[in-house]
């Protein structure tokens, strides 16, 4: 292995921007990742940037497996299919029913 390799990258440090829950997404910067554990605003926690998570979705939407790209809406915590100035995070990793209130998603790493 090359000298200067530091890390996969996949989970990585972060400073919360807000409380977060152990599973809850969160999103730093250009970075979106899923929280490894629970931690308060400003304190250190993991988050991992790959894989496929069950998160919380905006209701109104329906999803198709692989085929809709979703984002990360900051403002309201979940995942949306609605691009605007959310973040893209992913696809749908199966499908979701208008009325779910959660939703698998493929992350894809930003950056």
């Amino acid at each position: 292995m090359a000298a200067n390799f530091v890390q996969d990258g996949e989970a990585l440090t972060f400073t919360a921007p807000y409380a977060v829950s152990s599973g809850s997404g969160f999103r730093v910067g250009a970075v979106f990742a899923v929280a490894l554990t629970a931690a308060a605003s400003g304190a250190q926690v993991e988050g991992r940037r790959r894989g496929v998570w069950t998160l919380t979705k905006a209701t109104g939407e329906a999803w198709t497996a692989y085929t809709t790209v979703l984002y990360w809406d900051d403002t309201n915590k979940r995942v949306t299919s609605t691009a605007g100035s959310n973040l893209k995070i992913g696809v749908a990793g199966t499908n979701a029913a208008s009325a779910d209130t959660t939703g698998r998603v493929v992350l894809y790493p930003q950056v």
